[in-house]
């Protein structure tokens, strides 16, 4: 018996997307944001197919994710924020959290979750990594979730 290969593919008609941005550092998440729908639209995601939900900052991300996925309406969850080192150990704590509640919601929901949560330690290097195009967080963890909801559907 041959090996059976499963990949998934980059492709969005067809497909509902769900996508929770925080606006903590807003300056930042409307740019992850952006990424996320130009890699969406750019690989034929359908404006009625997607669904933008603003929380006040990353540690409530989990909870609407998970709102999202249960509801059914979506094939993903695209999680967008950015956590920046301050001073106290509050970064750590959010940072644990957001990560570890993304990744119980797509375990639990069964859907792709996805993390597009940057964690810097100074603006300068979170706003790196929500410049344009393919360096781009928000685009990144949109590609994946169009990967792996493609993905679910062909596993046997």
């Amino acid at each position: 018996m041959p090996i059976v290969t499963v990949e998934g593919k980059a492709a969005a008609a067809g497909r509902r997307f769900g996508i929770v941005v925080s606006r903590f550092n807003l300056n930042i998440t409307s740019r992850l944001l952006e990424g996320a729908l130009e890699a969406l639209r750019g690989r034929g995601a359908a404006e009625e197919d997607l669904t933008i939900v603003y929380v006040p900052g990353a540690f409530e991300l989990p909870l609407a994710a998970q709102q999202m996925a249960r509801k059914g309406n979506v094939h993903a969850v695209i999680c967008l924020g950015a956590v920046i080192r301050g001073e106290t150990p509050h970064f750590e704590y959010v940072a644990a959290e957001a990560a570890a509640g993304i990744g119980a919601v797509a375990r639990e929901c069964g859907l792709p979750v996805t993390f597009g949560v940057i964690t810097a330690d100074t603006m300068e290097q979170a706003m790196a990594r929500a410049r344009g195009g393919a360096g781009n967080k928000g685009y990144e963890a949109a590609l994946a979730a169009l990967e792996m909801a493609d993905l679910m559907e062909q596993i046997p």
